[in-house]
């Protein structure tokens, strides 16, 4: 990690808290009846996303009053502020908001510290499902917590050939190209799961390849790739392998990706 980062590792365990208390208010509005609005690019927005951010920005700003917060639910800073960033929080507070619409658990808080366009840290909560993915190479790993306690996360090994790979896949978003990048498997396994649990699931090794093939933005993927990362892999542009960097000029959008163990090589 830079050495002129702001953030003491130390205070990563307050920012998990976080997360979690953002993901107690999203489970009381789970549980009840709630609202759906649809914001300018018609994607679904309801009171707990909204409750969610006013947590998690709040208290990040406590935490640490000298660093920017850039969530998806504001997500208006331009870029002539946004260019002046060494580093900042990148957050969406409820990643899946389809999942959690349909109320299949499948959605998460997602708070990530992107340093020089890396995320070093991430913590990923899944509310209904219990459980707390959260780790990156300013601590040198990553951690899974649930009910049962919490273990290291390790990417698996990969296939030796075009045989036995299990890839993940989005349960509301899957692309012609996605079904394409298939082709170049034998019968691949292929798990649908919704929001950032997707790169979660290659970074605790019960998926071998996450390919996106579709439009993402920054703060759906930051803190999982900060996970997988911790937990020995990589997300990597689909067109050029290259690392995918955060608060790019020209907008929040990331390129298609793979999200995959540090020794996949193989390029779209």
């Amino acid at each position: 990690m830079s050495a002129t980062t702001t953030v003491n590792p130390a205070n990563y365990k307050h920012v998990v808290a976080i997360a979690q208390q953002a993901g107690d208010a999203i489970l009381n509005i789970y549980q009840r009846d709630f609202d759906v609005h649809n914001k300018q690019d018609d994607s679904p927005l309801t009171e707990a996303d909204l409750a969610a951010h006013q947590i998690i920005a709040a208290a990040l700003t406590e935490l640490t009053p000298k660093l920017p917060v850039l969530s998806e639910e504001s997500t208006s800073i331009p870029w002539s502020v946004r260019q002046q960033w060494h580093e900042y929080w990148l957050v969406d507070p409820l990643d899946g908001t389809k999942e959690f619409i349909k109320k299949n658990g499948e959605f998460t808080v997602n708070i990530a510290h992107i340093v020089n366009g890396q995320p070093v840290w991430g913590v990923v909560v899944a509310p209904a499902l219990g459980v707390t993915y959260q780790g990156g190479a300013a601590i040198s790993g990553s951690t899974k917590t649930s009910a049962s306690g919490s273990s290291p996360l390790q990417v698996g090994p990969l296939p030796h050939n075009n045989s036995g790979w299990c890839l993940v896949g989005s349960r509301s978003h899957q692309s012609d190209e996605f079904i394409e990048f298939l082709t170049a498997f034998n019968n691949p396994t292929i798990t649908s799961m919704g929001s950032s649990l997707k790169i979660c699931l290659v970074a605790e090794g019960a998926a071998h390849l996450y390919p996106r093939l579709g439009l993402t933005s920054e703060w759906d993927t930051a803190a999982a790739h900060a996970v997988l990362i911790g937990a020995g892999g990589k997300i990597i542009a689909a067109d050029t392998g290259k690392p995918l960097h955060y608060n790019q000029k020209s907008s929040v959008l990331n390129p298609f990706f793979i999200a995959a163990p540090a020794a996949y090589q193989k390029v779209v």
